[in-house]
């Protein structure tokens, strides 16, 4: 980080540590869309990004981009300890194990999200350590392929790849098989689907499946990203950009592109979706929530009505985000329950 960056991430922490009526005041007249109003410490937060006139990545070059992203990450990480932290190759990806300092078993497979374009292991780093320490489940970041430099169906590949790579060697990573989960975040937690309806189609075992604001749709004909296309972190000029990049050589309606569109097999993992009210991708990750519970998996459903896209990396500064990835953890921690 830069001198100006730490100063940046110094105020914003400060900021989102206000009282919460200090920061309504400084937040400005409360906004309202589709009848729920926007958390105070995030729109706060927003705000302090237009005033400091912080660029969205899909506004630079993909290398800069991938770097702003970083940059936005850790100044929203804040300290984030855990058990412990070990580098190792996966079906040959860089990936990251995670082990908590109170282990109650298990271990999640989790993707990154960043439009199939952005993200790595640093930039979710701080989301993986709070998500372990406070679940109790060990969680594995896996390094996929990123376009447009390797387009679709690359990352889908990878995925597939350090899936089947955890089954096969899940006595030394000492892991039961029948507490695997996979999951991730908007595109990572696509990923995860596809890994989800690949184990369930050829035997794989899986217990579990934790998708925070799911990409699901490339087509995106809804409400929500209409109404929430600009002004909420994640932006249709965004999305416009990572379909360029990633969805190259088939359509849209791919379902390894858009689980939407995919005939759902039989015997799919028991899944949590987590779903932000200020989000473009809200709505078509509701739909999917419903498409898997009408193919017969069990599935729970939450909007968090207050929050934005993005808010799985916001787990150091404010209140509202933090308070809904503890609740995640919380999911994925009963979801791989030793019965």
């Amino acid at each position: 980080m830069t001198a100006l960056d730490r100063a940046k991430t110094w105020g914003l922490h400060a900021a989102l540590a206000l009282p919460h009526r200090v920061q309504r005041v400084l937040a400005g007249r409360p906004v309202v869309v589709d009848g729920a109003p926007l958390a105070a410490d995030i729109q706060l937060m927003l705000r302090l990004q237009r005033l400091t006139r912080e660029q969205g990545a899909e506004t630079l070059p993909i290398p800069e981009g991938r770097r702003t992203i970083r940059t936005h990450t850790r100044m929203t990480a804040g300290r984030q300890p855990v058990g412990a932290v070990r580098d190792l190759t996966v079906a040959g990806m860089r990936a990251r194990l995670y082990s908590p300092s109170l282990s109650r078993g298990g271990l999640l497979v989790f993707f990154h999200g960043g439009g199939f374009m952005y993200g790595d292991l640093e930039s979710h780093d701080a989301g993986c350590r709070f998500l372990a320490e406070r679940s109790g489940v060990r969680v594995l970041a896996i390094d996929y392929r990123l376009a447009p430099e390797q387009p679709f169906p690359a990352a889908y590949d990878d995925a597939i790849s350090a899936y089947r790579w955890v089954d096969e060697h899940a006595d030394e990573l000492e892991v039961d098989p029948s507490r695997l989960a996979v999951g991730g975040d908007s595109a990572g937690a696509n990923l995860a689907i596809g890994v989800a309806i690949e184990a369930a189609r050829t035997g794989l075992p899986l217990a579990f499946q934790l998708l925070v604001y799911p990409v699901t749709d490339a087509v995106r004909d809804t409400a929500s990203a209409r109404l929430f296309a600009d002004g909420f972190y994640l932006t249709k000029a965004f999305m416009d950009l990572a379909e360029t990049a990633y969805v190259v050589g088939v359509e849209s309606r791919d379902p390894r592109v858009s689980p939407a569109y995919a005939e759902l097999p039989a015997g799919l993992a028991p899944a949590y979706v987590a779903t932000a009210g200020f989000d473009p991708l809200r709505d078509e990750g509701e739909a999917f929530a419903h498409k898997l519970a009408e193919s017969g998996a069990p599935v729970e459903l939450r909007r968090f009505d207050d929050l934005i896209h993005g808010f799985f990396n916001i787990v150091g500064p404010g209140r509202s985000a933090r308070a809904a990835n503890t609740e995640i953890a919380a999911a994925l921690r009963a979801g791989l329950k030793k019965s």
